[in-house]
């Protein structure tokens, strides 16, 4: 309503004055609520943008664990294959030393023999 209508209404009784008082505690209760319900709609806003960034975060994490899960399987397997080869090159190393040893002890044992058959005759 505007004041000038306001003052027409309300005249210029002791009884205006009350009216007055009263109407002006009514337009102080509209502006906390206008204010109220304002907040009420920002805080809403908000929720509803910290809703969306969860959801986002919740994709994410979900990609973050595929992911993770991915390269461990991956890391798990070359892991294996380095073991496999590495086992590999050990037995091979083995083998080639057992060769030469064996292969001494042919030698040496050729040369005993030899030595001893010479000693013979």
């Amino acid at each position: 309503m505007a004041d000038g209508s306001r003052d027409k209404l309300l005249g210029s009784g002791g009884t205006g004055y009350q009216i007055r008082d009263t109407m002006d505690q009514v337009d102080q209760v509209k502006g906390i609520m206008r204010k109220n319900i304002d907040t009420v709609l920002e805080r809403d806003s908000k929720i509803q943008n910290l809703n969306e960034r969860s959801d986002a975060l919740q994709v994410g994490a979900n990609q973050f664990l595929q992911t993770g899960t991915q390269l461990k399987r991956k890391m798990w397997w070359k892991n294996i294959k380095f073991m496999i080869v590495i086992g590999v090159v050990v037995v091979i190393a083995l083998g080639i030393l057992i060769g030469v040893i064996v292969t001494q002890n042919k030698e040496e044992k050729r040369r005993l023999t030899k030595q001893i058959k010479v000693m013979i005759l």
